[in-house]
C-alpha cells in the first residue's frame, strides 16, 4: 500500500490438523478477509492457517505465514510471504502483535495460547467453535466474523 494507507492484518488461527467440515469454514472466512481487502495473518502451516490462506489466496488476498521453524519447507502453498522464525511457538507472540484482530477456528492448546495472549493485549477475539474462554467473542461463521471485526475496528 504505496498511498499512506495500512492494510488492516487478520490473524486466523487454528490447528494444524482439521477435518474437512472445519477446513472448508476456515477456507470461507480467508476468502470473506480477501474480499475486504484486509491481509491474512497465521502460523503459515497446514490444517486451519492452510485453508484460510487457500480461500484467502484464491481470492487474490495477501497472506503472511509466520513460520515456527527456520526454514519454509513446511509452509503451505498459499503464502504471499513467509517470514521464518526458528522460534517454535514463540513465533505466537508475532502473531497475534501482528493482528488487529484473530479469528480462531477449532484449535487445540497452540490456539489457546494463542488466544490468552491477544486477549492479554487486548486485542479482539473472535471464536468459532474453540475454546469457550472469558474475552473471545463466539461468532457462528465466517460471515458474523467479518461483521463483529468491522463492528470493533470501525470499517
Amino acid at each position: 500500500m504505496g498511498d499512506g494507507q495500512r492494510s488492516i492484518q487478520i490473524g486466523v488461527i487454528g490447528g494444524r490438523y482439521c477435518s474437512e467440515k472445519i477446513a472448508g469454514i476456515a477456507e470461507e472466512l480467508g476468502r470473506l478477509i480477501a474480499e475486504q481487502g484486509w491481509t491474512l495473518i497465521c502460523g503459515g502451516r497446514g490444517g486451519v492457517m492452510e485453508a484460510a490462506c487457500r480461500g484467502a489466496f484464491e481470492e487474490g488476498g495477501v497472506t503472511i505465514g509466520i513460520l515456527p521453524d527456520s526454514t519454509d519447507i513446511k509452509a503451505n502453498p498459499y503464502l504471499t510471504y513467509t517470514i521464518k522464525t526458528g522460534m517454535g511457538e514463540g513465533r505466537n507472540v508475532i502473531i497475534v502483535h501482528s493482528s488487529d484482530a484473530l479469528v480462531a477456528v477449532d484449535g487445540k492448546y497452540g490456539t489457546l495460547s494463542e488466544i490468552a495472549l491477544a486477549l492479554a493485549r487486548r486485542k479482539p477475539v473472535f471464536g468459532i467453535g474453540t475454546w469457550d474462554i472469558s474475552g473471545a467473542k463466539k461468532v457462528k461463521d465466517p460471515a458474523e466474523a467479518i461483521e463483529r471485526i468491522k463492528e470493533v475496528l470501525g470499517e
